[in-house]
């Protein structure tokens, strides 16, 4: 069996797929040494740790002739800079949130988040049933890239505060440590975004210089030990119902890259993308329950405060498609799906887990 027939066999989303035993491959085939940058540091270890899977699915698949060598933020280049060195051939890779780019064009957060918008699996629903990866490869190659889906946070947390939040009034004033599109959207609610790398959250909220700060989900929250500092922990973060993650390929390096690498490339993307989902999965559920052993207090941010961030949220996204027809091209796609993915939801998922939540809740499980 031909080596692409064979890849063309394994189901989507599947991790062994890329951990096969590889049959050599063909001598023609050249053996390459390409440079992937990483935005997330080591210590995120899921996300620096999808590209390193990454890298080592490749290898396996085509039989160690094709290697990628991962680097963090900050070996080559600042983890902000990593899409942009990838379209200019600093080097050949990066895995990155496209919502870094936000400034550049409001469209690229809409290949990681938008408020209110689709979950995880309708996000994978969308990308490889309802057009989805094909639009924004539309938009990336405009950018000198090819993007491949290639991980994802799941649900996200609406953040860490430093006292509760229990009306809109609240809001207005607060010092939140966020950005990009969702910064836009709580700003018409009176609340000032502010830009802060991750790594110095816990000292502006320590020495008062934000009020709040989002950042993951408990699994990596839990390192930064947020809890000790701004107690108050909320859900749910209605700005990142999913938070998907793409490898980008330098669009010429990319045409250069014989098929059969390309297939390797694209199986092992669609491996490490349900791996990292699974990964936050089996992580989150202990991680959130050692937080509010450790002082954290769980709050829901209550029907008032959501539907004012929706209102607002649509107000954002009606401004932005005014002027930019590539971001309300994915932007109406995303939002058309959205509606018949939650009918589908109420019907197929909800009352299952409805019924099942309401079990763990009573300790019956």
């Amino acid at each position: 069996m031909k080596r692409r027939s064979f890849l063309a066999t394994i189901p989507a989303g599947t991790v062994a797929a890329a951990s096969i035993a590889a049959p050599a491959f063909a001598q023609s085939e050249p053996k390459l040494n390409w440079r992937m940058v990483s935005a997330y540091p080591k210590s995120l270890d899921a996300m620096y740790g999808a590209a390193v899977m990454l890298a080592d699915y490749v290898r396996k698949i085509t039989s160690g002739k094709f290697n990628i060598q991962v680097f963090a933020p900050g070996e080559l280049v600042p983890p902000f800079q990593s899409a942009d060195a990838t379209a200019n051939g600093t080097v050949e890779m990066s895995h990155t949130p496209p919502q870094y780019n936000w400034g550049k064009d409001p469209t690229w957060a809409l290949g990681s988040a938008a408020p209110f918008n689709l979950n995880t699996r309708q996000t994978n629903a969308w990308l490889y049933y309802g057009g989805g990866k094909d639009l924004l490869n539309e938009f990336y190659q405009k950018n000198g890239l090819y993007g491949i889906p290639c991980g994802n946070t799941g649900a996200q947390m609406g953040g860490w505060f430093r006292k509760e939040i229990n009306s809109v009034e609240d809001l207005k004033g607060l010092k939140l440590r966020v950005g990009g599109y969702v910064g836009k959207v709580l700003e018409k609610l009176g609340a000032v975004p502010q830009a802060i790398p991750g790594g110095e959250i816990y000292t502006s909220l320590e020495r008062g210089t934000i009020d709040a700060a989002e950042w993951i989900g408990p699994y990596d929250d839990e390192k930064l030990g947020l809890y000790k500092v701004a107690p108050y922990y909320y859900y749910p973060g209605w700005w990142e119902g999913q938070s998907l993650i793409y490898t980008f390929i330098n669009s010429d390096k990319w045409k250069e890259l014989p098929p059969s690498y390309q297939d390797a490339v694209k199986v092992a993307c669609e491996a490490v993308n349900s791996n990292v989902v699974a990964r936050y999965d089996y992580e989150n559920p202990t991680a959130l329950r050692k937080l509010v052993a450790n002082g954290a207090k769980l709050r829901l941010f209550n029907k008032k405060i959501l539907e004012a961030c929706w209102n607002a949220s649509n107000e954002v996204a009606a401004e932005l498609s005014s002027g930019n027809p590539s971001f309300k091209k994915i932007y109406d796609s995303q939002t058309a799906f959205r509606r018949d993915a939650y009918l589908w939801a109420q019907v197929g998922e909800f009352g299952y887990d409805n019924f099942m939540m309401g079990l763990q809740r009573e300790g019956k499980l």
